[in-house]
Parts: structure tokens; C-alpha cells; sequence
């Protein structure tokens, strides 16, 4: 089980990437030539529904901001590879403060997110079938994902709300409590027992509309809690083995606290679950196929998938943060999807690809991890939505 406990947020995390190698600057390629990417890999990725299945995306929260600067997420999807991602926000950054203010955020920022769909003629894929159409007509989607209920303020109604827009992946928790609390988060002091009845609800609503469920950022007692009370398998979006710590050991320590261990993987795998391998821990795309490989190797290949924690598209800093609404800077290796690595060659989904052949995937283990192991989750999750 996690044991240990820090106060690391995300962004805690990039700015601790300042004093590492991994904080190299360095402007974001444009593309890659096609003539460069192997046969086979392309063959793969062409082949495979390949899905980040928790890929940040930053937009405005104030009013006057919406909907933000345009954004090239349809062609920074096509140059990694990826059919689609978890499109994921949260509103609990910066502090929240206000009653009402997390909603407020949340209307915001669904309502900036349909403008970029339109501009980037893209749709959200509500269910199974659409991630199968986008695929046969060779057009990116998005999976609508919100990390963290703090915009249900206690009010279990928003949650068809949110539905209704699109949402159909909820994490349930992020880096702080919400003003009710769903349950304990792993980076903080346990408070709540675990899942609070609140949290039971939420799942319980999830299951019944259609929304699929991630334990990422609950603790072992969260966690455990809510694999007794959900009717549908989960996921664990964004997390790591405990064993797989990279060679950076000030980075491990603090990232520590997020990772799974292999009693809880297997916990999680024996509900039907799916764990996500995340980037992070690892310096190069052969590091990440390992760390795909060693959690493969504790839970099953039908088990796990990909789970980046990083963006497609360029941060977002608003007005009076330093710089002008949408201000671009250049962003630290590992932040970007699509320069996860230093002297990363390729898109995202074809360097994993090639990856992951080097040290033995077959073709079809790569199918499986790339994202038919979410499908199957996300397919549970939405398939028999109760009509409201």
C-alpha cells in the first residue's frame, strides 16, 4: 500500500523540474516526416486505437476569457499518433475560495472547450461506438474527463449536468478536498476514513447515468472502498508501479506517494480495472515501454494502458499571471505530449510504439496497452446508461 504522504501538486512537480536535466527548454517540433516513422510502426498505429487516457488540457476559468486562444489540438493529435485522449481538467487550481466559484469554473471551461471542438472540427466520443467510427474515418476525438467533484459543491444533481454536456470520465479526486469532500487524497493526511458517504453517491450516480470512474489521486482506503461499491469496472488513470523509480531519486521521493503498489494493482486488476502508466519516472521512451512492461508483468496484459499526465496543447496562463490571456513561452520537456523526452524523434504514440517492440510487445499486446484495454472499461462504464 502507499505509505508515505507529501503536499506535491502538479504543479509542485514542473517547477521541481526546473532543477533537473529534464527542465531543458526547447522549442516544440512542428512535425515529424512521415518517411522517418518504420513501416511497421506506422502499421500499428494506423491499426490500433491508441488513447491517452488522462492528457491535460489547459482553458480559461474567468468569464471574460472565454474561450481562451485557439488551440491546434486536431493537428498535435495527428502528429502524436493518438486517436484520441481523455481531454482532463480540474478547477481546484489556483486555490479555490468562493462558494460557487468551482462551478463557475466548470461552466467556463466546458464552454471554451465546445468552441475549440468546433474550431478543430472535432467531437467528443460519448461511448464506444464513436470511438469505433472516428477510427474507421481516421479522425481524432476527445473523451470529455474532469479530475476532481469539486465543482458538485455537494450537489449530487450537477453530476447529470455534466453528463448531459459530455462528460463520461470523472476522477473523483485531485490535489485538494473538495468543499465536500469525495474521499482521501494520496498525497495528503488521511481525514475521511477513505471514501466519504458523498463519494459513495457520486460513484453510485456515475454508474447509473454513464460516467466512467477513476481512482486516481485516492488512497489505498479510497480506493478500496470504492471497488465494494462500484457496479462497473474503474480506472486508474495516471500512476506507475512503486518499483519503477527512474534514476532521478529526489524525483522518486516526491513522486512516490502517487504510484501504485503491486498488492493494490492487483486488487484493482481482479475488479476488471485498468491502470494507467503515466510518463513521468522515465527519461526516454524505452523506459516507458519498461515501465509498461513491469506493470504489465504483475497484472496481466489485459490490464493496463496509457495514462501521460501530460498536454497536447500549449499551457494557458491567464491575464495578471505573469503575461497576456494564452501567453505561449516555452514549455520544459516532459510537460508536452509530444516531447515527452528530450530529442524525442517522433509523435507521442509512434515513439511508444517503437518502444514497445524493442523489448518484445507483440502487435497485439500493443493494441491491448494502447487502448483497447480502455475501451473495455469505458465500453462497461456507457453502454446502458439509466435515462434522467
Amino acid at each position: 500500500m502507499i505509505k508515505s504522504q507529501t503536499n506535491w501538486s502538479r504543479r509542485d512537480f514542473f517547477a521541481a523540474l526546473a532543477g533537473t536535466s529534464a527542465a531543458m527548454m526547447l522549442n516544440p517540433p512542428t512535425s515529424w516526416a512521415a518517411d522517418e516513422v518504420d513501416p511497421q510502426v506506422a502499421k500499428i498505429v494506423a491499426s490500433t486505437l491508441g488513447i491517452d487516457t488522462h492528457n491535460h488540457i489547459d482553458i480559461p476559468f474567468a468569464t471574460a476569457e472565454v474561450p481562451g486562444p485557439n488551440i491546434d489540438l486536431a493537428g498535435e493529435m495527428k502528429r502524436s499518433g493518438l486517436l484520441a485522449i481523455c481531454m482532463t481538467f480540474a478547477v481546484d487550481r489556483p486555490e479555490l475560495r468562493n462558494p460557487g466559484e468551482a462551478y463557475e469554473r466548470f461552466k467556463n471551461a466546458m464552454a471554451s472547450l465546445d468552441k475549440q471542438l468546433v474550431n478543430n472540427n472535432m467531437k467528443r466520443a460519448l461511448n464506444l461506438a464513436d470511438l469505433r467510427t472516428a477510427h474507421k474515418n481516421h479522425q481524432p476525438t476527445v473523451i470529455q474527463s474532469l479530475e476532481g467533484g469539486h465543482f458538485l459543491e455537494g450537489q449530487l444533481e450537477r453530476l447529470a449536468e455534466a453528463y448531459d454536456r459530455g462528460l463520461r470520465h470523472l476522477t473523483l479526486l485531485h490535489d485538494n478536498d473538495a468543499s465536500v469532500p469525495l474521499g482521501d487524497v494520496f498525497t495528503n493526511p488521511p481525514r475521511w476514513g477513505g471514501l466519504t458517504p458523498f463519494g459513495a453517491e457520486v460513484i453510485k450516480e456515475c454508474n447509473r447515468l454513464g460516467i466512467l470512474v477513476d481512482l486516481g489521486h485516492a488512497n489505498a482506503d479510497t480506493v478500496s472502498a470504492a471497488l465494494k461499491l462500484t457496479s462497473h469496472p474503474v480506472i486508474i488513470s495516471h500512476t506507475g508501479l512503486d518499483t519503477q523509480l527512474g534514476q532521478n531519486a529526489s524525483m522518486a521521493n516526491m513522486m512516490r506517494p502517487r504510484l501504485i503498489s503491486k498488492a493494490q494493482a492487483k486488487i484493482v486488476a481482479d475488479t476488471g480495472g485498468v491502470i494507467g502508466v503515466w510518463t513521468h519516472l522515465s527519461d526516454t521512451p524505452l523506459e516507458y515501454a519498461q515501465n509498461i512492461r513491469a506493470l504489465v508483468d504483475v497484472v496481466g496484459i489485459d490490464h493496463v494502458c496509457i495514462g501521460t499526465d501530460t498536454k497536447l496543447t500549449p499551457t494557458y496562463r491567464p491575464a495578471g499571471s505573469g503575461g497576456p490571456g494564452g501567453n505561449q513561452n516555452r514549455e520544459r520537456i516532459g510537460e508536452r505530449t509530444n516531447q515527452a523526452w528530450q530529442d524525442q524523434k517522433s509523435g507521442f504514440y509512434y515513439a511508444i510504439v517503437e518502444a514497445m517492440l524493442k523489448i518484445g510487445f507483440t502487435a497485439d499486446e500493443i493494441g491491448k496497452v494502447g487502448g483497447d484495454n480502455f475501451c473495455r472499461v469505458f465500453d462497461a462504464a456507457t453502454a446502458n446508461p439509466t435515462k434522467h
